[in-house]
């Protein structure tokens, strides 16, 4: 599961986290840069007494000044200020998987990944990984430490790391964290024309391509197929979404978030959902003739 706080109550993102850990979910992942560290203090509230605690990631790179500017950097002791702090904010002891967000800025990309390598020496992390890496920034990682996990963007609609980025995860025993699996809500089943042109005008998705014609009626006839589909197993279109993302051999789990608890239960279902072949055909088809 996912976390991160934008304009959302603390208390609806606690019982989301806390219910989520009820139905089974063992590992939630936030960044240091989600609200500015609070994201991370919220996940530390939520799971303050709780004994099945599930494996904590966050991640670094992306930094604050004390007027709330955001730069980034993977210098040594920037990245060594980060670990501290999200230590600090989550009340852990050790952080199970530490990420590199960005690989920016470029140049610095083997300080960085060198600094998580001798954290994990130092016990401060148990796994180290990256996300929104391209094959080639893989390779320079791989050169100097092991790889535990990517995370890169993937969905029925953006599917650009089919090609490249995850036959070389797959080769190279690198696990898949997939995030954005619903495209940021469109493949809900919740989204219309009516919905996403009521969007506020500082919603990012209103000036997506994805949000926007001609690709929106056909990424809401991707969602009739969905609905299609899960209408037979009393799955939502969101948890169809998720469960294609699943299929992938390469994917190792995916990034879901859930503002509330109704979200939460909404969606729980695709961990354990599977597609049939002919389900998946049928899903095939659909993309073959509507790129």
């Amino acid at each position: 599961m996912g976390v991160w706080v934008g304009c959302q109550d603390d208390q609806d993102s606690i019982e989301a986290i806390q219910r989520s850990l009820d139905l089974g979910v063992n590992w939630i992942d936030t960044a240091a840069i989600y609200g500015l560290g609070h994201s991370e203090e919220v996940v530390a509230k939520a799971l303050k007494g709780r004994s099945d605690r599930p494996y904590i990631f966050t991640k670094c790179s992306m930094i604050w000044s004390e007027k709330g500017e955001i730069s980034r950097s993977l210098k040594k002791d920037s990245i060594r200020h980060e670990v501290e702090a999200s230590l600090r904010r989550l009340n852990v002891e050790t952080i199970d998987l530490y990420q590199i967000h960005w690989p920016n800025p470029e140049p610095e990309l083997e300080e960085g990944w060198t600094t998580l390598a001798q954290l994990k020496d130092e016990g401060k992390v148990r796994y180290i990984g990256v996300s929104n890496f391209s094959v080639e920034q893989l390779q320079r990682a791989q050169a100097i430490a092991p790889i535990t996990s990517l995370q890169p963007p993937y969905s029925l609609i953006n599917r650009k790391v089919e090609s490249e980025v995850l036959p070389f995860c797959q080769q190279h025993n690198i696990g898949v964290i997939v995030y954005s699996p619903m495209q940021s809500g469109l493949l809900t089943g919740t989204m219309n024309p009516e919905r996403i042109a009521n969007l506020p005008d500082n919603d990012w998705r209103k000036q997506n391509n994805e949000y926007q014609e001609p690709r929106l009626s056909r990424n809401l006839k991707l969602v009739e197929v969905l609905q299609q589909i899960g209408q037979a197993h009393e799955r939502s279109p969101g948890e169809v979404a998720i469960a294609w993302t699943l299929n992938h051999p390469a994917v190792t789990a995916a990034i879901v978030g859930g503002r509330n608890r109704k979200q939460v239960e909404g969606i729980i279902g695709a961990s354990e959902f599977r597609l049939d072949e002919l389900e998946l055909d049928k899903i095939s088809k659909f993309l073959h003739e509507n790129p």
